[in-house]
């Protein structure tokens, strides 16, 4: 098959690209838990046996799409956080960063919060929860920041304050997930970001 031969000319890094946006496209459509690898094989256009000779279990093919997300969304909240003139503007480009890639990739987050409820420690689940430690450190360092130039409440907690904004994204996500409109997401996480800040913001 024609889509075969091409994939296995590829470089192992757009091997894993292309199989990555495979099973997220699948994933903004169907249950996560529900994708088979015989259907991500259908949207590549190959055999069930051609995929399984890239990766060799469905696990496999999980923790690369994990490990793709972790490295897409620290490396846009990095970029953001260079970019930012100040420990409050960077927490909400952060933000906003994040918010943009859900919205580019929908089935990401549809994926992430079914990896959380699974009872077994699955390579893809373990990928998450260092993404979200990662992600919280860096939270935590711009927080800390901004209570060092005291923009920020010096008495708050930084731990609470790094949880309660990754929260307040997840809430957010889960409810365009559950009204299935994102189209909006950006407009309503702006103004959420705004009452978080007012709630951290040292006033003059």
């Amino acid at each position: 098959m024609k889509s075969q031969e091409s994939f296995k000319r590829l470089p192992a890094d757009k091997r894993r690209a292309v199989t990555v946006q495979a099973v997220i496209g699948l994933a903004a459509e169907h249950n996560p838990a529900e994708i088979t690898t015989t259907a991500i094989a259908e949207r590549m256009h190959m055999t069930q046996g051609a995929l399984f000779r890239h990766f060799p279990t469905k696990d496999a093919i999980w923790r690369e799409v994990m490990e793709w997300v972790a490295e897409q969304i620290l490396a846009r909240v990095d970029t953001a956080m260079l970019a930012a003139k100040s420990p409050l503007e960077a927490l909400e480009a952060v933000f906003m960063a994040h918010v943009d890639f859900v919205m580019e990739h929908p089935g990401v987050p549809r994926i992430l919060f079914g990896e959380l409820q699974r009872s077994d420690d699955s390579p893809a689940k373990r990928a998450v929860r260092t993404l979200l430690h990662n992600y919280n450190e860096r939270l935590r360092t711009l927080i800390e920041q901004g209570k060092i130039q005291g923009v920020l409440f010096s008495e708050g907690d930084t731990a609470a304050s790094a949880s309660l904004l990754i929260g307040l994204l997840q809430g957010l996500v889960m409810q365009s997930l559950l009204d299935g409109k994102s189209g909006n997401l950006r407009t309503k996480a702006a103004k959420v970001f705004a009452i978080y800040l007012r709630g951290i913001r040292r006033t003059p």
